[in-house]
Formats: structure tokens, sequence, C-alpha cells
């Protein structure tokens, strides 16, 4: 595989925001799960991310995309990163904004033929050599002209993640890319009968929400479909490239004046499905280990038994005591130890200031207990 013909012209963009409101009280505001390291694996999600893309494209090749308060920490745990390839968002406008942002930079950068691609900051990869291999086939195949996804397969019906329904091949359009097939749609996260018949019929694949495109097809549908987005979010590009004795201040100017105006709306919904319907969108299959850490349930998958009760902790085992326990997900971090008699299939996260104990059956209702304390003004521990 030559990098200097597959990836020369990719750029890879690491949206890196989002507090991880499902693994509270791990995952707080003031640092979210992307900066935490949840399966000791002696790198954060964030730098295992950076690592796989650069890899790929070249250090100089990553972007990051966060939230002004995450500037600081990204910088730390990825000083190869250049502080002009980290942007940074006053207020959250979900992911649409931050791709797009990134892209338009990049495109006066190094022209409007730049490929560019979208990997979130807090999935797991396991066998880099297929992803490379499918990031490869999306990169040629984004050079066709479409928004590209890769989609993850489908191991098990899962209600958790949204479905991208395959449709034709598009290997004879593009040699480059043997396993291309067009979007037929995308399916939001069905209940468990219908997940189930969908793994049933082989045509239907995980949304990782990985897309990689060229940044002329991206720019040219904001243009036309959502035109007031477009241009604020060319002004601040514009932005990014006055002379840098004034850059800062122009960037500060157009972020104040621009951004917290722009439609918060997730890429999906602003391009992806509606690209799809028009015959726009291709996925190539991600035949790589994949998981988003969504919740407690997901790491918990992910870590080994610490016994034969299939006891999970994330964390010092040495701080675990369990009697007559099994199934658990406990997390240690207030520094004292945790003792479980007869407690089954629950989740524990000590920490200095909160403590949770929660069903796993209900880990994806997490996110509602921060609301919940929200509501009720604890926003120091949130």
């Amino acid at each position: 595989m030559s990098e200097t013909n597959d990836f020369g012209d990719f750029h890879a963009i690491i949206p890196a925001g989002g507090t991880g409101t499902r693994l509270w009280p791990l995952s707080r505001v003031a640092k979210p799960k992307f900066l935490f390291d949840p399966l000791g694996q002696g790198r954060t999600l964030l730098q295992s991310t950076f690592d796989r893309l650069a890899a790929l494209a070249g250090k100089d090749h990553v972007v990051v995309s966060t939230g002004w308060r995450y500037v600081e920490p990204v910088r730390e745990q990825l000083p190869d990163v250049d502080v002009e390839n980290i942007f940074a968002e006053p207020v959250p406008r979900d992911s649409t904004a931050a791709i797009a942002l990134a892209t338009a930079v990049l495109a006066r950068r190094y022209g409007e033929q730049t490929i560019v691609g979208s990997f979130a900051a807090d999935h797991v990869i396991r066998g880099r050599e297929a992803f490379a291999e499918s990031v490869r086939q999306a990169v040629a195949t984004a050079r066709a002209g479409y928004v590209t996804t890769i989609g993850i397969a489908a191991s098990r019906p899962s209600t958790a993640f949204g479905y991208i329904h395959q449709g034709l091949s598009l290997a004879a359009r593009i040699p480059q890319a043997p396993s291309a097939r067009e979007v037929e749609r995308f399916v939001e996260k069905p209940d468990a009968s219908t997940a189930l018949a969908y793994l049933s019929t082989g045509e239907y694949r995980w949304n990782a929400g990985m897309f990689v495109m060229r940044a002329d097809v991206l720019l040219g549908h904001l243009r036309t479909s959502r035109p007031a987005m477009f241009e604020a979010i060319s002004r601040i590009a514009d932005a990014y490239m006055a002379p840098a004795a004034t850059r800062e201040e122009a960037v500060d100017e157009a972020m104040a004046r621009y951004w917290s105006g722009i439609e918060k709306i997730a890429f999906d919904y602003a391009v992806a499905e509606p690209l799809s319907l028009s015959g726009g969108v291709a996925v190539i299959p991600g035949d790589f280990g994949w998981d988003d850490i969504g919740d407690f349930n997901s790491v918990a998958a992910l870590l080994p038994s610490v016994n034969e009760r299939n006891l999970k902790v994330m964390g010092d085992t040495d701080q675990v005591v369990c009697l007559d326990s099994a199934g658990d997900v406990v997390a240690p971090m207030s520094g004292r130890t945790i003792v479980l008699l007869g407690v089954n299939d629950m989740v524990v996260a000590d920490t200095p200031d909160a403590l949770l104990i929660a069903p796993r059956a209900r880990s994806q209702e997490i996110k509602s207990v921060v609301s919940h304390l929200q509501d009720e003004g604890r926003d120091a521990i949130l």
C-alpha cells in the first residue's frame, strides 16, 4: 500500500466533543470521556484515535475540533498536533458545524479537492490493517464524488446503533474500491425485532458515524441546502486564513459574530441522509473490531473478567472485594475500597464527590440522571 498515492490528499478530522453523560460520574463536563483511558491501555481514547489516523494520513494531516475548554487538555495529550490544527468551538453546535468548519479551513489551505474524513474521538478499533484498508477504499470512493461512510459488520441485533442499508455495488465505477456500495438509506435506532430482521438479511451495517468526502462535495451541499450555515462557516474559515499576526483576533471576532447562530444539527441529518436519497452516499464495509464507548455496558464488554463471576473493574482491582456477587461493573475512583455482597448485574461508579449505583440493564438511562441533576442545579458534580 502506497501512502503517498492512497492518502496524500487525505486529512483526518477528529470531532472531540460531548461529555459522555452515560458514563457519569466518571465522565464530566470538565473532563469528558475522550480524555480518559477507560480500558487501561496506556493511551486515552483521543490519543488512540490520533495514533490510528496519523499512521495513515501523517501527523500534520490530523486536526481536532473541540470545545474551547478542552483545547489545553487536547494540546497536552496530543503534542504532535500543531495549535493551528485545533479548532475551538465557543459553544457546541453539533457535528455538522464542527466537521464543516474544519473542512472549510482545510479546503482553503490545500484546495477544494482535498479529501477529509471525520472519525469520532471515543471509538475503540481493533485490527489496524483492516481499518486502513477500509479508509483507503473510502478515500478512493470520496475522490469519485461520494460522501462515503464506513459501515460496521452488525454482530448482534443491537438497538443502540443506527443502521445503513447497503445497495448496489460500485466496484465497476470505482475499481480502486471493490467493496464500495451505494447506500439505500440510513435507519434510526430500531426496536429489538426490527434489528433482528435487519441482521437476518445481511444487507445492513451499523452506522459508526465515520464519513469521508471531498471538501467541495460537502461544502457544495451545504451551500445549496443550508446557505445560512455555509455563509457563517465561510466567514469563520476566512478568518483562519488571516495573517499570523492578526489571525487569533480575526478568528475570535468571527466566532463571536457567527458561531452561536449556526444551526445545531447532526451530520447524519444535515448531509448523509439527504444525499443518500439521490444516490450520493456510498458505504465501505468495515470488517474490523469496533466499539462505541457509549455506556458502562459497552466498556464492560471490552474489559476482561477479574474472576469467575464475570466481575469487571475499571481501575485498581485491589480496591474491589466481591462476595456472592456476579456480573457487576465497578469503577473504584475515590481511593477507598468497594465491597459487594450479594450484588448482581449492577454498575457501581465511585468518585470522590459522587457515587452511582444502577442496574447494568439501565446503563443507557444514566444520561437522564445527569439531566435530573442539572435540573436540580447540581452543576458542581456534572
